[in-house]
């Protein structure tokens, strides 16, 4: 009888070749594909939970509980992609023999370790975030930028040279003075017209120099343009003017915008709340204040959050706090631009050095 057996070293060598495929192969990062999905998704995160975070504390302020805020100061993702495949081959010298034997076992493995980081708000920027009033500087850079002048105004300003703004919060309620609204609608015809421009620059201290610049302006411009000096009592013929913080102005040359701080931005839209009719009954939640009679449909809540038991379908921001859910509509689009226009105010509120992210060592896999 002749019997065959395959050679041993034929075993070797395969096992050489799988063994080189798994070295170069084996082990790598996902690379250029993670920045694809991680930075998209990272981003969506971030910016849902930045309006949920704003939304729960302007509730919060309703119910008189203290806002928290959290910011995320970096994401760090460290992701790896492992794999790796093993071949075993064994052989009998002796005779009779049961048979060469092969074994194969393949494994992999996906690691994700994301490393966030978050940091409190709190003492001298949480003064800076929302104590501090806005600057009269920032708020008319925004104009500058092409944001609508009278929401920038309306969500902003308490009173301009003098002339008041409306006010729900409980401590400073008030209807608007009767040119105020009229000051808002002539100023957004201006700027619709694009004949008057204007250019901020620092004067010093806290003022700024406001230039009014014409472009060949017409019958109807001009006659806007006076109607804004009549109302704020400047110089008819003044092309420069001073652009300060507070109620009154010091000459006919001076603007004075009395700014609000973010605190009292949000105080204002905590006001307008539909809370649970309970919650106000049970001493929860503050009672809606006597607003004054609205007479202009710019008397309308600036953002109006309502409240339910049953979590909302189509909403645009929705937290959920004391057993019901606060919501904003995603159909009502004046209260999605006025709550995004709060957000871009929320960093513009920033204007100090941002303080310097932990220092974090991560491994290199």
């Amino acid at each position: 009888m002749v019997l065959t057996r395959r050679h041993p070293l034929h075993g070797i060598r395969l096992a050489l070749v799988l063994t080189t495929v798994c070295c170069v192969g084996g082990c790598g990062t996902l690379g250029p594909a993670s920045v694809q999905r991680d930075r998209t998704e990272y981003g969506d995160v971030l910016a849902s939970t930045w309006k949920e975070q704003t939304l729960l504390n302007i509730v919060k302020l309703r119910y008189g509980d203290a806002p928290v805020y959290l910011d995320v100061s970096s994401v760090i993702s460290s992701s790896a992609l492992e794999s790796q495949v093993s071949l075993g081959s064994s052989w009998f010298s002796g005779f009779p023999s049961d048979g060469d034997s092969q074994t194969v076992l393949a494994t992999g493995r996906y690691t994700d370790r994301p490393t966030i980081s978050y940091t409190p708000l709190s003492g001298e920027r949480f003064s800076r975030y929302l104590l501090c009033p806005l600057s009269p500087g920032a708020v008319f850079s925004l104009i500058q930028a092409g944001y609508p002048v009278d929401r920038v105004l309306q969500l902003t300003t308490r009173a301009i040279n003098g002339v008041y703004n409306r006010s729900t919060s409980p401590t400073r309620i008030r209807s608007a003075d009767p040119r105020f609204y009229q000051l808002l609608d002539t100023l957004r015809r201006i700027q619709r017209s694009e004949a008057l421009g204007m250019r901020i620059s620092p004067r010093g201290d806290d003022d700024n120099s406001l230039m009014i610049i014409s472009r060949g302006v017409p019958a109807s411009v001009a006659k806007d343009s006076h109607a804004v000096r009549e109302i704020l009592q400047l110089k008819p013929d003044a092309s420069e003017l001073t652009l300060t913080f507070g109620m009154v102005p010091r000459s006919d040359t001076e603007v004075a915008v009395l700014t609000r701080s973010m605190s009292e931005i949000f105080a204002e839209i905590a006001a307008t709340i539909e809370a649970p009719p309970e919650h106000v009954a049970q001493g929860r939640a503050n009672p809606m204040p006597a607003l004054p009679e609205a007479t202009s449909p710019w008397d309308q809540p600036l953002v109006r959050i309502r409240s339910s038991t049953e979590r909302p379908a189509d909403a645009y921001a929705t937290v959920r706090y004391r057993d019901h859910w606060f919501w904003i509509d995603d159909r009502d689009m004046r209260s999605k631009s006025e709550f995004l226009f709060i957000l871009v105010l929320f960093s513009l509120a920033e204007t100090g050095v941002a303080p310097q992210a932990p220092v974090i060592t991560v491994p290199a896999n």
